[in-house]
């Protein structure tokens, strides 16, 4: 007898743990014991639903602060849901169309970007030979058989 009265207890515990939690009747307690929701979200998600409940997920996204599709996907599959209703991922709202795609845009600013690198390297590179050139003349002596200007001071 007290096998089944132990075995019915865990069939309860269990069924109790994998039943959604629906965020406008949860308590806190509830709230908390879904994976992810701490007590911080839990406060946040409370003080909004005084508020007013949540209409739906798009709802509850936007009225609770540092709650995104990540984490209501992730909240979603631990058990919460919004008016009875598991999380179905962003709402398909039109995207504004680009004059130029984004990887155009960034290919031509690593082109520029590239160019002027390159350019300045060039510039750097011809001062650093023309200043090798002036302090060579200055060092070499002349082909006529002049001794060069160091030797000529010491005397």
């Amino acid at each position: 007898m007290f096998k089944k009265l132990l075995a019915f207890f865990a069939a309860m515990f269990l069924v109790a743990a994998f039943a959604a939690v629906d965020v406008n009747k949860a308590t806190e307690a509830e709230l908390d014991g879904i994976k992810g929701i701490g007590p911080v979200t839990t406060k946040l998600i409370m003080s909004e639903r005084k508020k007013g409940e949540f209409k739906n997920w798009d709802d509850f996204v936007a009225r609770v602060k540092g709650v995104g599709d990540k984490s209501a996907a992730k909240f979603s599959a631990e058990g919460l849901t919004v008016s009875g209703a598991k999380y179905q991922g962003p709402s398909a709202a039109p995207a504004k169309k680009a004059d130029k795609p984004l990887m155009e845009k960034s290919k031509d600013a690593a082109v520029t970007t590239k160019d002027a690198v390159k350019g300045a390297a060039i510039g750097a590179k011809d001062a650093v030979k023309e200043t090798a050139k002036d302090v060579k003349t200055a060092v070499t002596p002349k082909a006529d058989g002049a001794k060069p200007a160091a030797s000529a001071a010491k005397k």
